[in-house]
């Protein structure tokens, strides 16, 4: 490209403001895509929330955060290498004014499965709930090594 660039004029631009909310519409939901991810699970959104696993000397520790959810809400199953989370919270709200009656309901749900980076049992195991916190203490099996030794002719 050479500079100074030329272009060439086909006529005025007309603006059409619905097309700039249209974008501007675009760019938010892709910025509230990128700060909590959404999935499609049966026609609706799931919040697929991060999760860290720690590998510590003889147990995982895994935490995830849970904005808004009680303990009582979270389902967590554990089978074989994957571990399983999730959650469904649900808000109602019913106000009536003049004659008008108005109910406001909000669900959140949240799901997220992970392979464990090392095989761990059910024994043992713990669940802790803070702050929307959710920290999952998981231990490791303890696989016995046994070495044989092969004599060399």
């Amino acid at each position: 490209m050479k500079w100074p660039m030329r272009r060439s004029f086909s006529g005025p631009a007309r603006w059409d403001p619905f097309e700039e909310i249209r974008r501007t519409q675009e760019r938010l939901n892709q910025l509230f895509e990128d700060f909590m991810p959404m999935e499609e699970w049966g026609g609706g959104k799931v919040y697929t929330p991060a999760i860290d696993i720690k590998d510590e000397d003889d147990k995982l520790v895994v935490t995830t955060d849970l904005p808004g959810t009680n303990k009582e809400d979270v389902q967590i199953n554990l089978k074989e290498d994957m571990l399983e989370i999730s959650a469904k919270t649900g808000k109602e709200k019913e106000t009536e004014e003049e004659g008008y009656l108005r109910r406001e309901r909000a669900y959140t749900q949240f799901y997220r499965a992970v392979r464990l980076p090392a095989s761990v049992k059910e024994e043992g195991s713990n669940a802790k709930m803070e702050n929307g916190v959710l920290t999952i203490t998981l231990p490791k099996m303890q696989i016995e090594e046994s070495t044989k030794k092969i004599a060399i002719e």
